[in-house]
């Protein structure tokens, strides 16, 4: 029997893998095009970005998110970001969110540092204290700028260190982006305490995934579905318990998977390896969490009770604190069992 997109929508839920430019809303990016209207394609109607988000290929949808970046000009900008995307969560039942940021490209385009953190701080306590929605960041180094993106990531990570940072990443294009040359910049934030998270094997083979549990000593892999492609990797990831941020819609968008129906979510679960469900960047790719666990639900043929167990291993591969992960953990097992 299907399970009922009711009974997904009242889930409690932690996402693991959603990106802070790539959450923005129809309504957000509009809103942005409008502020800076002509000096940006972005098209200030939300009904013209259905289109605007069809993407051709992984490359065309760099080109695009890129160009939504472009949109985040100052702190009021980024202040207003965040906490739409915090109220958009709240009406999914996230009660977590480990959002993606990457700093960099703010700070490259003229936001200092200390206001883009104090902006996203700000918004995080306010989500908060208005939507039940408790916020944490990754801070993503963007891979196609290089080391140089690496060196200023880090500094503003350890620099500002705002409260809300819990991990580092790694993201941007896979191909011609080799891990390695990240290896110091890892090496310096799991030192200092922060949790590695890295993208790999989305649009690259396993080897990249390979890259990053050896070179920068991966805790999760961001997507990392090529795993299915390499026996021996998914024994690693069995046996290690490194569990994989999938994201069924964003894989078949980006075109990295042909179809949902040949997406390797079913192979990667029967290996054993540990999965989350994730939306990446939801409405870029028509899509929310929600509408997430229903394909995955499908997918793997599940009842109510395995959607309930996808939530609890989000929470348990989330980087929460012992108490607050069984709080979480009771608040969906309690909600398991009264709407079963």
């Amino acid at each position: 029997m299907p399970v009922s997109e009711s009974f997904i929508a009242g889930l409690p839920k932690a996402e693991l893998h959603v990106h802070h430019v790539g959450s923005a809303s129809p309504r957000t990016v509009a809103a942005l095009a409008a502020r800076h209207e002509g000096s940006t394609p972005v098209p200030a109607d939300p009904a013209l970005l259905a289109d605007y988000f069809t993407f051709t290929d992984f490359p065309h949808f760099i080109e695009v998110y890129l160009s939504v970046v472009e949109l985040i000009r100052d702190a009021e900008d980024v202040w207003m970001l965040t906490y739409e995307i915090g109220r958009d969560l709240a009406a999914q039942s996230v009660r977590y969110a480990e959002l993606t940021v990457t700093p960099y490209s703010s700070v490259h385009r003229g936001i200092p540092a200390p206001a883009f953190c104090e902006a996203i701080e700000d918004a995080r306590i306010r989500v908060e204290a208005d939507h039940g929605v408790r916020l944490a960041w990754c801070f993503d180094i963007p891979g196609e700028a290089g080391p140089r993106s690496a060196e200023v990531t880090l500094e503003i990570a350890l620099g500002q260190r705002p409260d809300g940072l819990v991990s580092f990443g790694l993201g941007g294009p896979e191909a011609g982006v080799p891990r390695a040359q990240f290896a110091p910049y890892f090496a310096e934030a799991r030192a200092a305490g922060l949790h590695s998270v890295p993208h790999a094997g989305e649009s690259t083979g396993p080897e990249t995934i390979w890259d990053a549990l050896r070179h920068l000593g991966a805790e999760r892999i961001g997507h990392g579905i090529a795993a299915v492609r390499d026996p021996e990797l998914l024994e690693h990831l069995a046996t290690h318990r490194i569990p994989l941020e999938v994201c069924p819609t964003s894989n078949v968008r980006t075109r990295s998977v042909r179809s949902l129906a040949e997406h390797p979510l079913p192979a990667l679960v029967a290996a054993g390896v540990p999965v989350t469900i994730n939306s990446d960047d939801p409405p870029m790719f028509s899509t929310t969490l929600n509408q997430e666990y229903a394909v995955a639900a499908e997918l793997l043929g599940l009842d109510e009770t395995g959607v309930a167990d996808l939530a609890r291993a989000a929470v348990a591969a989330s980087f929460l604190g012992d108490p607050d992960k069984a709080a979480l953990m009771r608040e969906i097992d309690a909600y398991a069992t009264v709407t079963a």
